[in-house]
């Protein structure tokens, strides 16, 4: 049975985001943080991690991107959206006006900063390093005048009461984590591809020259934000994710073109999403064009002349047409002209 490290202890969202994959039947590691869950992969004490990458309030797991980009070698092998439902726990008798100190992860402090505000204004917000590590410590300790914020697993997994439930300050609340581990998974017609460009010179439209990459082989990005490299003040990296798979020609193209001409790239992984059968369709239509165009290229490639070479008209090819005009439109950077 493989091993997967997750963010402990037992009751956390990563652990619940875990149980919703019904095809991972692993042994569950709890480990304290984020970076252990990474090097416990790592190192061979677990076949693969869960983390967490991004919430739909707060914005993406810095801790999460930065190991990923700067120190780990591992790749996404699958992507987990998890709807999250915060609560406020404490021991059993406490009501909610005995609270004066509320435990959580800083993530989630930030997602109920509204709630919290408007119902427990004077209570000391304290940081730990997960949910249910915030359930755990309340339910071991005998004051009576402090609160979690957190899963209602860990509240009844550490017996206690929930206070208020839904806390979150905007119903539609999702954490995205991520499963990682070695290798590229195979291609399932439906996936995502995630890299980190780094800017060989930073100059007036640099930025746009590697995004053009992706419009010019009409590849639909799915999320682009800044991050600082480490290396001085102002120096920026990008995060891409894309649609699409390493083992599409389209997809390939287009990273051997970035990496070739506009930007050094670190590559995270291509692997499966979730998402309607009309971008799945998209994505087969474009590499299908691409496919038409490469091969109708090659075509007229062939037919070129080697120097010295007469002038021959016998058994000349029917004139190429190009690709399926039905197929979508490729966009090209200059126009090809047939040769006599």
């Amino acid at each position: 049975m493989p091993r997967i490290a997750y963010l402990g202890p037992p009751g956390t969202f990563s652990e619940e985001a875990l149980l919703t994959q019904r095809d991972l039947d692993a042994e569950r590691v709890p480990v304290a943080s984020i970076p252990e869950v990474i090097a416990a992969v790592e190192h061979g004490d677990a076949d693969l991690g869960v983390v967490p990458i991004e919430n739909s309030i707060e914005g993406p797991v810095t801790v999460t991107l930065d190991h990923l980009a700067f120190e780990s070698e591992l790749l996404i092998q699958r992507e987990i959206d998890l709807p999250i439902r915060l609560n406020l726990c404490a021991r059993p008798g406490v009501a909610m006006a005995d609270v004066a100190r509320v435990l959580s992860h800083p993530h989630a402090h930030a997602q109920c900063r509204d709630w919290m505000r408007s119902k427990l204004p004077d209570a000391r917000i304290e940081t730990v390093n997960s949910t249910a590590e915030a359930a755990r410590l309340i339910a071991r300790s005998r004051r009576r005048d402090q609160a979690a914020v957190g899963t209602a697993f860990a509240a009844e997994l550490y017996r206690l009461d929930v206070l208020a439930a839904g806390i979150e300050d905007h119903a539609d609340n999702m954490t995205r984590f991520v499963l990682v581990g070695d290798g590229i998974p195979a291609p399932t017609g439906h996936d995502k591809t995630s890299i980190v460009c780094f800017q060989r010179h930073d100059r007036p439209g640099s930025l746009l020259a590697i995004l053009q990459e992706f419009a010019a082989r009409a590849v639909n990005l799915t999320k682009l934000e800044s991050r600082p490299t480490k290396r001085s003040l102002g120096d920026y990296c990008f995060f891409i994710d894309f649609e699409g798979h390493l083992a599409d020609e389209v997809v390939a193209d287009c990273l051997r073109s970035l990496a070739g001409k506009q930007a050094r790239v670190k590559f995270l992984g291509s692997y499966p999403v979730a998402g309607e059968e009309e971008a799945r369709a998209r994505r087969r239509a474009a590499s299908r064009a691409w496919r038409q165009a490469t091969a109708w290229v090659d075509d007229l490639r062939r037919r070129v002349r080697q120097p010295g070479e007469p002038f021959d008209t016998s058994g000349r090819p029917a004139p190429s047409t190009g690709p399926d005009p039905s197929a979508p439109p490729i966009p090209s950077t200059a126009p090809v002209r047939e040769l006599p």
